[in-house]
């Protein structure tokens, strides 16, 4: 089995296309969402309609669909995230928004022993950075590997016995190799919005059979979504980010 593997799209329509294109070159069988569909971008509606139109999609919640939602109100966001979320919960079809609001919480499995998570599989809202934090989601959930996102930042803690090791995925094509008796937690990095200074989207690629997650980044027109965010009167600041990717 194949897994495609998305965080934090951003309602980036164009890294999505370009990310699905790619993908469906490399070959998969399932796509795995970790939340945070919406925010931040331009164009949440078509990214939740592409997404309802793949097949075999398992899908949790971050926390700005939370708010686009209007599950929360995003009252621990800075200002231009929760100017995001008001403005996308504000242009939501019905459609869209039921969508949102049916993402189920993480951490949820997609296979036996195999965790989806947003942030940390032990709070979904909360940011896994460091080896103290990794060690906390050993210690407390119960998982051989488990993928979350939310940092948007691609990389690879492991437990090789009571050792934990962060590996960061660097470049614009890392392969971490899955050792027998070893437990993971691994992030894909951000489709919609990277903030480790490769502006490139990031998804990744877990091939089961062969114990391997490749971490792919991709260009995409970055300034077609800066263009729109500018129009739709989003925070400038927020598309300057694409073009860096912090």
């Amino acid at each position: 089995m194949r897994y495609l593997v998305l965080s934090d799209l951003h309602s980036n329509l164009e890294a999505l296309e370009v990310a699905l294109e790619r993908a469906r070159g490399l070959g998969y069988d399932r796509v795995l969402v970790l939340g945070d569909v919406v925010g931040y971008g331009p164009d949440p509606n078509p990214v939740i309609d592409v997404l309802r139109g793949l097949q075999n999609l398992t899908a949790i919640r971050g926390n700005h669909d939370k708010v686009a939602a209007g599950l929360e109100e995003g009252e621990d966001f800075n200002e231009a995230a929760r100017t995001a979320a008001l403005w996308t919960r504000g242009v939501l079809t019905p459609e869209a928004r039921d969508f949102l609001r049916a993402l189920p919480q993480g951490p949820r499995p997609f296979a036996p022993g195999r965790l989806l998570a947003h942030g940390s599989p032990c709070d979904e809202d909360r940011y896994l950075l460091d080896e103290r934090e990794a060690r906390r989601c050993f210690d407390g959930v119960r998982f051989d590997l488990c993928f979350f996102g939310h940092s948007h930042y691609p990389c690879a803690f492991s437990l090789d016995g009571s050792r934990v090791g962060l590996e960061p995925a660097r470049g614009d094509a890392v392969v971490f190799r899955l050792a027998p008796g070893h437990r993971y937690l691994i992030n894909p990095g951000s489709l919609g919005q990277p903030r480790d200074r490769n502006p490139k989207c990031s998804f990744a690629i877990f091939d089961d059979s062969a114990g391997a997650v490749a971490i792919h980044r991709v260009a995409y027109p970055h300034q077609v979504t800066r263009d729109k965010m500018l129009s739709a009167g989003l925070p400038a600041a927020l598309g300057e980010r694409l073009r860096l990717g912090v």
